[in-house]
C-alpha cells in the first residue's frame, strides 16, 4: 500500500509538472480575480470617502454664506451708529470741533 501510494504521487506530480502551463495559468486567473476582488473594494471605498468629502464640502459652504450674513448684519452702518450712541454715548462732533490733521 505505501509503493502504491508512492506511485500516485510521483504520478499526480509528473502529471502536474507535464501540464505547467495549465497550472500557472490557472493560478494566473485566480491572482487576476483577487486583484479584481482588492481594486472594487477600493473603488466602493474612494467613493464612499469622496460622497462624504462632497457632504462636508456643502456643510461647509453653507456654514460660511451664514457667516458672511452675519457679518453683513452686524457691519450695518446703522447698527453702529446706534450702537456707538446709545452704548458709547458718542456724538459726531460740531464743525466747529472738527480737526483736520495733514499728513506731509
Amino acid at each position: 500500500m505505501s509503493k502504491s501510494q508512492l506511485n500516485l504521487t510521483r504520478i499526480v506530480l509528473l502529471d502536474l509538472w507535464h501540464h505547467k502551463w495549465v497550472l500557472l495559468m490557472a493560478f494566473i486567473v485566480m491572482a487576476n480575480a483577487v486583484l479584481v476582488v482588492y481594486t472594487s473594494h477600493s473603488s466602493r471605498n474612494y467613493t464612499s470617502q469622496w460622497d462624504q468629502l462632497l457632504q462636508e464640502r456643502d456643510r461647509l459652504d453653507i456654514e460660511w454664506r451664514n457667516l458672511l450674513l452675519e457679518e453683513q448684519s452686524q457691519s450695518e452702518h446703522s447698527r453702529v451708529t446706534r450702537i456707538a450712541t446709545k452704548q458709547l454715548d458718542m456724538k459726531r462732533p460740531l464743525p466747529n470741533e472738527e480737526v483736520v490733521v495733514r499728513v506731509p
